[in-house]
C-alpha cells in the first residue's frame, strides 16, 4: 500500500515547467538531472551563481545580467548576486498586450470586475505619469493604505516603473499601528481607499487620514481610491493636496510606458515585521532578487503557466500578496478577492474559483481547518477541473488537512505546503512535481535555497526538532534595513544566534522522506492565522491602562493554529473585570488590528523576567504548553513560571 498521498502521472509530468527546466539545464549546463529534484537542488546550492542565471534565462527576465555574477562577501548579507545587472520590475510583469484578463476582482457582496492586458498596460503608464509630473523620483517612497483591489496592483506596478519605494499595509491595521510604519519611512505620497467591506460591514478608512498625515507630515500628496462599485464616500478637506483616482488618468497623449532601469538590488518594496520591542523593522527587498525568487517559485516549483489563473487570498499587507502580483511575470491571470471569506457562505472562495476556472488556489492553513470543521465538501458543489495546485502556508498544515484536501477538495491536484515569510518575501520550503505528497509534510527545500535544520549547538540534524536556518545566501536577502546604522537590526534579526548562518525563527524538522515539517516559531513572534505579529504593538497599547502595571504576552498553540494570550499584572485595588478585558481589546484592536486581539486575558501575579529585566515570553510559552526550558538559569525569578502550569482558561 503507498504511503503519499498523491504524485503526478507520467503523462501530465512531461507538460510541467519543472520538466522543462531540468532539461533546459541539461542542455544549456550539463546537468543531467532530469526529473531528479534532489539532483537538482543539489547544483542549485553548490553553484548558486549559475543556478540564479538559469532562473533568469529560463523565466525570460527582461534585461541586462552582466558578465559578473556574485560579488563575494565573508559576511553572509553582503554577497550580491548580479552586481553588473540592470533591469526593471514592472516591465517584466507587463509581457502581455492583448485583451485578455491580466486582473480579476470579486468582493465579499458579489461585485465583480476585471482589467484586460491592455487595460492594465494603459493604467500603469497613465499613474506612473502622473507619478513623474508630481515629481517622484527613484528611491522616493510610495505609500498605500488599500484594500486588495485592483487599484492597489496598478499603483504598485506603477510606482515600480520610475524606481519608487512601494510600501503598503492593509485597512484592517489601525490608525497607530500604519504610523508606526510609515513614519519611518518617509513618504511622499499616499494612496489611501475610502473605505472597505468585511463581513458585511462598511468600515471607513477616511476617518483616519487626519491623524496620519499628523504623524506622518512627509507625505504631500494623497490619492483617494473608491471601492469597487462604489462611488467616494463624501467631501473633505485635508492639509495637503488631494486627488481623486479618476483624476490621474487625465494624460490621454503618451503610448508608451518609459521604465526606469535599475540595479538588481535597488529597493523595490518595503514590508514590516513586527518584534517584541519598539517600532516594526522595515525591511527592503532589492528589485531582481524579487523577481527571480518568484519567478522559480511560481513557475517552477508551483507550475505557473502563460494563461493560468492564481488566486491566493491575502491582503496587501501581507507578503503573499507580492507573490500574488509576480505571477503577471509568467502570463498568468491574477484573482483577488476582499472581504470576508466565509461571508454567507462558507464555502465563498470555491464558488470564486469554480466561476473563473483558478488553476492556483492559495490559502492559509486555519482556511482549511475551518472547513474541514465545518465539513464543508466543495468538489460536489463546483467545477474545479481546472485546479491544479492548492497552497497552503502560514502556519503548519496539519495531517488532518492535507487528508481533508484530498478527500472533500480534490482528489487529483497537487498540494503544497509552503513557509517563508515578509523577511525574505518568498519561500524557504516549497512544494515539486517530482516527488509525492505525504501528509503532514512540506516537500521540499526550495531551489537555490540551502536550508537545513540545527540543533542548539549549530550542528545539522534529522528526524529532530530543531531551527529552521539557510546556510548560503540569496538573491531575495533583503537589501536592507530602512534607517538601520551599521546594519545592527539586520545582524540582530538573522544572525545572532548562529555566526553568519541565517537564523529564521522556525522550529523544523526534516523527515526521513527529505521533506519538512514546520512546527510554528521558534521565537517571541505571534502567529495567529498565519500571519506574523510582533507582541511590541500589543505592549504599546495594554502599557497605557492605569490598571495595569505589567503585563506579557504569548501565542499559545491552540487547534492547529496559534491564538493570541495576554497576561495582565494589575496594579492595586483593581480587577481584571469583564468591562476591563473588551475595553483592552477594542484598544488593541483599534490601535493595532484584528489580528492582535487577544483570544484570552488572565490575571498573573507576577512577570517572569531575565536578570537585567527583559521578559521571557518563549519561556511562558514553553512552560504553558509542557516544554523543557533550556535557559532556566537565566531567568531571575523561576519560581514565577509555576503559575502558567495547568490554567483551565487555556484549555477552554
Amino acid at each position: 500500500m503507498k504511503s503519499y498521498l498523491w504524485k503526478i502521472n507520467e503523462e501530465k509530468l512531461k507538460a510541467t515547467n519543472i520538466h522543462l527546466y531540468s532539461n533546459f539545464i541539461k542542455k544549456n549546463y550539463k546537468i543531467n538531472a532530469v526529473d531528479d529534484f534532489n539532483k537538482i537542488w543539489r547544483w542549485s546550492i553548490e553553484n548558486p551563481q549559475i543556478f540564479w542565471k538559469s532562473i533568469w534565462e529560463f523565466t525570460n527576465v527582461k534585461g541586462y545580467v552582466g558578465k559578473v555574477l556574485l560579488k563575494k562577501s565573508k559576511t553572509f548579507f553582503k554577497n550580491k548576486f548580479f552586481p553588473e545587472a540592470k533591469l526593471n520590475y514592472a516591465e517584466n510583469l507587463l509581457i502581455k498586450k492583448t485583451e485578455d484578463p491580466a486582473i480579476i476582482f470579486k468582493s465579499e457582496n458579489g461585485y465583480r470586475t476585471s482589467f484586460s492586458w491592455n487595460d492594465l498596460n494603459l493604467q500603469v503608464m497613465q499613474v506612473s505619469e502622473w507619478l513623474k509630473f508630481n515629481n517622484i523620483k527613484k528611491g522616493d517612497r510610495v505609500a498605500a493604505y488599500l484594500p486588495n483591489i485592483p487599484e492597489t496592483v496598478i499603483a504598485y506596478i506603477s510606482t515600480s516603473v520610475i524606481g519608487a519605494i512601494w510600501s503598503s499595509c492593509s485597512p484592517d491595521f489601525g490608525t497607530n499601528g500604519v504610523i508606526d510604519r510609515f513614519s519611518q519611512i518617509n513618504p511622499k505620497v499616499l494612496f489611501i481607499g475610502d473605505k472597505y467591506f468585511y463581513n458585511g460591514k462598511k468600515i471607513n478608512i477616511l476617518e483616519r487620514l487626519d491623524k496620519i498625515l499628523e504623524k506622518v507630515p512627509s507625505i504631500r500628496k494623497v490619492v483617494v481610491v473608491p471601492y469597487p462599485g462604489t462611488s467616494i464616500q463624501k467631501n473633505f478637506n485635508i492639509k495637503v493636496e488631494k486627488y481623486n483616482w479618476s483624476e490621474l488618468f487625465n494624460n490621454k497623449n503618451k503610448k508608451k510606458i518609459t521604465f526606469t532601469m535599475l540595479n538588481f538590488n535597488d529597493p523595490l518594496a518595503i514590508l514590516y515585521s513586527s518584534g517584541t520591542t519598539g517600532k516594526p523593522k522595515c525591511i527592503c527587498h532589492g528589485t531582481g532578487g524579487v523577481l527571480l525568487q518568484h519567478n522559480k517559485e511560481l513557475q517552477i516549483h508551483t507550475d505557473i503557466r502563460d494563461n493560468d489563473r492564481v488566486f491566493y487570498f491575502t491582503t496587501c499587507g501581507w507578503m503573499m500578496w507580492n507573490w500574488l502580483v509576480g505571477a503577471l511575470s509568467s502570463g498568468a491571470t491574477i484573482m483577488l478577492f476582499d472581504g470576508f471569506p466565509m461571508y454567507k457562505k462558507d464555502d465563498l472562495l470555491f464558488d470564486y474559483i469554480g466561476e473563473y476556472n483558478a488553476t492556483l488556489f492559495g490559502v492559509s492553513a486555519k482556511y482549511i481547518d475551518a472547513l474541514n470543521n465545518n465539513k464543508v465538501v466543495p468538489k460536489k458543489k463546483y467545477d474545479l477541473s481546472k485546479l491544479r495546485t492548492i497552497c497552503s502556508t502560514g502556519s503548519p498544515l496539519s495531517k488532518e488537512g492535507f487528508n481533508y484536501v484530498y478527500k472533500n477538495i480534490k482528489k487529483d491536484v497537487h498540494l503544497a505546503s509552503i513557509s517563508g515569510g515578509t523577511d525574505i518575501v518568498s519561500c524557504f520550503v516549497l512544494g515539486n512535481l517530482f516527488q509525492p505528497v505525504y501528509s503532514g509534510e512540506i516537500q521540499n527545500k526550495g531551489l537555490g535555497m540551502d536550508v537545513d535544520v540545527f540543533n542548539e549547538n549549530g550542528k545539522s540534524i534529522k528526524n529532530k526538532k530543531g531551527e529552521l536556518v539557510c546556510k548560503k545566501p540569496f538573491p531575495s536577502m533583503p537589501v536592507k534595513f530602512w534607517n538601520d546604522n551599521g546594519n545592527k537590526k539586520y545582524n540582530s534579526a538573522y544572525f545572532k544566534k548562529y555566526k553568519n548562518i541565517w537564523h529564521h525563527g522556525d522550529f523544523a524538522m526534516i523527515t526521513k522522506n527529505d521533506g519538512l515539517i514546520i512546527f510554528g516559531r521558534s521565537d517571541t513572534t505571534l502567529n495567529p492565522g498565519g500571519v506574523r505579529l510582533g507582541t511590541a504593538e500589543i505592549y504599546s497599547v495594554v502599557e497605557k491602562f492605569n490598571e495595569i502595571q505589567e503585563s506579557i504576552v504569548i501565542g499559545q498553540s491552540w487547534k492547529n493554529d496559534i491564538r493570541v494570550i495576554l497576561f495582565v499584572v494589575l496594579n492595586k485595588k483593581n480587577s481584571l473585570s469583564e468591562k476591563l478585558k473588551d475595553k483592552i481589546k477594542k484598544a488593541v484592536k483599534l490601535n493595532a488590528s484584528p489580528r492582535h486581539v487577544p483570544s484570552k486575558i488572565i490575571s498573573i501575579s507576577e512577570i517572569p523576567k531575565t536578570k537585567n529585566g527583559k521578559l521571557v515570553e518563549l519561556a511562558v510559552k514553553q512552560t504553558i504548553e509542557g516544554e523543557t526550558i533550556n535557559n532556566l538559569e537565566a531567568i531571575a525569578n523561576p519560581d514565577s513560571l509555576k503559575q502558567f502550569k495547568n490554567i483551565i482558561e487555556l484549555n477552554e
